[in-house]
């Protein structure tokens, strides 16, 4: 199947052929909010409400898990917060600790939750970074969706918090199963305590801005495909996941058996080569005054002019 058949397949359609080979694990950590919402709704970011953006944005954060679990997508991985947050003031900070409540609390959330069939859980080092009686609530809100959402079947959604560092975390699960089984855990068990229940390794990975991968411990192998937005994540629409989708799905499952190969083929492996020698994927450049990065094009095909 080519791209262009691809790109214009029913939405079930593409689900089912998405879950053919088992259930779908992606990591989608949603990032450049704060730039799309200036962009697209610039009266509303002038009021500087937080109510309004939260509202706006998490609408938004809904309708991307609606596009990926629609189009097949099984597990989806989200990490939200990070330690780093916590060094942004306390301006930022007030924004941040509304908008963890935000997913675990307001009715458009959880109505998605209860339409979608989606069981939720929040993975990471909560207790230790997120301590005290200020977060209490949170905490107490990240309890509350878990257990409200547990009967859920249908899809997973796990968002992350402080999930950048889990050495230690992983450490005192060693121990705790040590002392619980008189044994020590296998990477399954491991995998199981950290994010509530059992994950898969991902499948794929879709970032923005400079590419990196973070905030997914244990499940992300090496294995997994990895795809960058040029856009904010809250762009991601369905012919951009569905170009991703057909990547992983096809043009990746390549084999790399050069038994085969004839003459024409090696000379046009060796033209593409020549012409991407000094060619590199993950390099940008600055725009607007130093404040943005953005990627450069790098990619040249031997047949172009």
């Amino acid at each position: 199947m080519d791209i262009e058949t691809f790109q214009q397949l029913p939405t079930a359609e593409v689900a089912r052929l998405a879950r053919a080979a088992g259930p779908l694990v992606c990591g989608l950590p949603i990032n450049g909010t704060r730039r799309w919402f200036a962009l697209e709704y610039p009266e509303q970011a002038k009021l500087d409400d937080l109510s309004v953006y939260l509202e706006i944005t998490g609408q938004r954060h809904i309708d991307i898990y609606r596009l990926l679990f629609d189009h097949g997508v099984d597990t989806l991985l989200t990490p939200v917060f990070g330690p780093d947050l916590l060094e942004r003031g306390d301006d930022y900070l007030k924004l941040a600790e509304q908008g963890l409540a935000w997913f675990a609390q307001h009715p458009a959330f959880l109505d998605f939750y209860e339409a979608y069939d989606v069981r939720v859980r929040v993975y990471g080092d909560v207790a230790r970074w997120l301590s005290g009686a200020r977060y209490a609530p949170i905490r107490q809100a990240f309890d509350d969706i878990a257990r409200r959402t547990a009967h859920h079947r249908r899809h997973r959604l796990f968002f992350g918090v402080c999930a950048h560092d889990s050495a230690e975390t992983i450490a005192e699960i060693g121990v705790q199963f040590q002392r619980d089984h008189q044994r020590l855990p296998d990477k399954r068990a491991i995998v199981k305590a950290y994010y509530g229940e059992y994950v898969a390794p991902l499948n794929f990975f879709i970032g923005f801005d400079r590419p990196t991968l973070f905030d997914m411990p244990l499940i992300a192998t090496g294995n997994e495909d990895l795809y960058f937005t040029v856009s904010p994540s809250l762009y991601l629409d369905a012919p951009a996941l569905r170009s991703i989708l057909y990547d992983h799905l096809y043009a990746r499952r390549v084999s790399d058996d050069y038994a085969g190969f004839s003459s024409d083929d090696w000379q046009t492996l060796a033209a593409f080569y020549r012409v991407n020698r000094q060619h590199v994927l993950g390099v940008g450049r600055p725009l607007i005054d130093q404040h943005v990065w953005c990627p450069l094009s790098q990619v040249i095909w031997p047949d172009s002019p």
